[in-house]
């Protein structure tokens, strides 16, 4: 029964849609059994029906969409199973799905089973045919969102033209301007004016005035109506979180009674709208946080009794919506970061020296624990791994060009700010010059502006900076960052000076030198395409009122390469030996994060990849010991992965392990003869195993 009414509306349109894929597809297998793609495709949303009902407690629904999974299974591997008498099975299993998927609803709004009292969920389908479930209402329309990304991208065109039709109302106002300064001057020397100048220029000027007075209508109503449509357009996209925040409450209570503690989850916010983009993005990262505070944040109840706090330990989960951005706090009452062992592990993992961490304030040492291969755990369970869990959250923050900021004391909890644009298809940007050239900035990045002097500028180990909110932050030349050829960063105090932007990422705060500030505009931004996917320091581009293209740079990129010149400028400390470092290819992010933890606990460096593609797209550009890869996967799947590296001369001899739920000898036989040097089973996964293997291969 799903007692919640929002996610009943979800899962009707959901198994709908799969009940409808599952039915057509397996008519058409039915018609040709050779239709591999066909059986992938059915396998996928099998698989998917199941884990929707799985999520919403379905049992019944669970177990047949199993049992139907397992049989689309064997057809992947054997077409002697899409026979006819096979299909027709599977069309019997989808059958009693649909009834058990009726029987929920039903139960869940209080009416009458779809079948008898007395059905058994498992039961075969009646001979009778069932009666057609009733159509959704015709009042709501499911639409592709990559078609409303394009009619977004559309109306931030047609607004951008409205902006240069504005540009050229101005241009026929100089006209009507200079026509006036003929005028008069016919008027006070006819005589070189020469007979009829007036009477010719008249007609002109009555043209002008009417054509501006059309323009001036013709661009009032463009304004409004591609206003409109992108309000409109926006607005479409905006889906409450109450669709990904409902989902937790069952997850932190089954979390919290299996570890024996008292948890209550206080939820507010739920009705704030965000882009469903970043309601897809955002779902796994809360997720772990919320598993981070049950498993390390609140205390045992004996525990908690002893430091005189509730027994009940309470995490919040809150969003509201700022002028700006989308903001989302995840607080617990608990334990709180355990600062002396963040800074034990920095110094451990080589990531900070101690002359580093003593000249670091309190909040900097916290933000440590956002750094990548940083835990302050000691034991790797199945359920979650602060250090490794915050540095993916801060990776999935930063591809949505947001921000994480984190405050915690000692034994009275860890709060963490989440801070999003409201939609990832547009930005709000700072528009600044440097090298004569127009770059924006992100907004929610920027904490402040200032014009340099030149006694603003200390020098901090070698290195130019100024101070902000009384503590120094690195400052660098904007053109030189991005290399384009650089203004002296020190300014003579005059008009001419330059002016420091203050960022902030969740890594840390740093200043960026310019030659001007421009302006600020709402954009939409464009990713840079297939040929400039990766490029450093950059987020996208888009094209400004002006009609100039303008380059959108990417903050914590920014930042990072201020670490990669100092880290190159800097006197040469005695250098920690050189640790393995091991490429993760899975796409299941709680997986990849529970492997990513065993394999740095082990002490490797790890450079997690979501899928072979993106997997090889690292090997290009970095060097790696080993790579460990699941099977089954977007794009480019481990067996497609491990046949590619072989065949590259550079990487004939890298080891590659898979680590894979499939353990029939077929599967184990397939992955050896792809080039796979070892393959390790999930059911029977041992950590153990995969890191004696490791040591073994490297």
């Amino acid at each position: 029964m799903i007692a919640d009414e929002r996610l009943q509306d979800l899962f009707r349109q959901e198994s709908s849609d799969y009940l409808q894929r599952l039915d057509d597809g397996l008519l058409r297998l039915e018609r040709d059994a050779g239709e591999d793609a066909a059986v992938e495709a059915l396998f996928r949303d099998a698989h998917s029906l199941k884990g929707a009902a799985h999520m919403l407690g379905l049992h019944a629904v669970e177990l047949l969409a199993h049992s139907l999974e397992d049989m689309l299974n064997a057809a992947r591997h054997d077409v002697e199973t899409r026979g006819p008498e096979h299909v027709q099975e599977m069309l019997r299993q989808l059958g009693d799905i649909r009834g058990a998927v009726a029987d929920a609803l039903a139960a869940s709004a209080g009416t009458a089973p779809a079948r008898g009292p007395g059905a058994a969920a498992g039961a075969p389908a009646p001979a009778s045919p069932r009666p057609p479930a009733p159509s959704p209402a015709l009042d709501a329309v499911r639409i592709d969102a990559r078609r409303l990304d394009t009619l977004l991208n559309a109306s931030g065109e047609l607004a951008t033209g409205c902006t240069r039709v504005a540009r050229r109302l101005v241009d026929v106002d100089a006209i009507v301007d200079r026509c006036e300064e003929l005028r008069r001057a016919i008027m006070n020397e006819p005589a070189s004016a020469g007979p009829g100048a007036l009477a010719l220029l008249a007609p002109v000027e009555a043209m002008l005035v009417r054509l501006r007075a059309a323009m001036d209508d013709d661009h009032a109503q463009l304004q409004r109506v591609s206003g409109e449509l992108g309000e409109g357009v926006r607005a479409i996209r905006l889906l409450p979180l109450a669709n990904i925040f409902r989902q937790f409450p069952r997850m932190v209570q089954e979390l919290a009674r299996s570890q024996g503690k008292p948890v209550e989850l206080v939820i507010e916010g739920e009705d704030v709208g965000a882009d469903r983009r970043i309601l897809e993005e955002i779902r796994d990262p809360l997720m772990h946080l919320l598993r981070n505070a049950v498993d390390h944040g609140i205390e045992p109840a004996d525990e908690r009794a002893r430091v005189g706090k509730p027994a009940v330990g309470r995490i919040g989960l809150r969003a509201r919506r700022t002028e700006s951005a989308l903001e989302i706090v995840v607080d617990d009452d608990g334990r709180g970061l355990d600062e002396e062992a963040i800074r034990q592990a920095a110094l451990e993992r080589g990531l900070e020296s101690a002359a580093t961490l003593a000249t670091m304030t309190p909040a900097q040492q916290r933000a440590l624990v956002l750094r990548a291969g940083l835990t302050t755990t000691r034991h790797v369970t199945d359920v979650s791994g602060r250090g490794i869990g915050l540095d993916v959250v801060r990776e999935a923050v930063e591809r949505m060009k947001g921000s994480l900021a984190l405050d915690s004391a000692p034994g009275r909890g860890l709060r963490l700010t989440l801070r999003l644009p409201v939609t990832l298809v547009t930005a709000r940007i700072l528009i600044v010059e440097a090298d004569r050239c127009p770059y924006g900035l992100p907004v929610e990045h920027v904490r402040g502006s200032r014009r340099l002097a030149a006694a603003d500028i200390l020098l901090l180990d070698g290195r130019d900076a100024i101070l902000f909110d009384d503590r120094p932050v690195p400052l660098v030349a904007l053109a030189d960052l991005i290399e384009r050829p650089a203004a002296r960063v020190a300014a003579d105090g005059g008009a001419s000076g330059c002016m420091a932007v203050i960022l902030e990422v969740a890594a840390g705060c740093f200043a960026v030198a310019v030659e001007a500030l421009v302006d600020e505009q709402e954009v939409v931004l464009k990713a840079p395409g297939s040929l400039l996917e990766r490029v450093r320091n950059v987020a996208g581009a888009t094209i400004l009122d002006s009609g100039e293209i303008c380059i959108v740079l990417d903050p914590p990129d920014l930042f990072a390469s201020i670490r990669r010149r100092s880290a190159g400028t800097a006197e040469p400390a005695p250098a920690p030996q050189r640790r393995n470092r091991v490429l993760l290819a899975e796409d299941s992010i709680t997986t990849r994060t529970q492997e990513s933890r065993i394999l740095e606990a082990a002490g490797y460096e790890v450079v997690t990849a979501v899928d072979g593609l993106d997997a090889l797209r690292k090997l290009t550009r970095g060097e790696f010991d080993a790579v460990v890869t699941d099977v089954n996967m977007p794009n480019v799947d481990g067996l497609e992965l491990a046949r590619r590296i072989r065949c590259e001369v550079r990487h004939a001899h890298l080891p590659v392990i898979l680590v894979t739920s499939l353990a029939s000898d077929e599967d184990r036989m397939r992955g050896l003869e792809a080039g796979a040097n070892a393959y390790i089973t999930k059911p029977g996964f041992d950590q153990k195993e995969l890191i004696e293997c490791l040591e073994r291969l490297i």
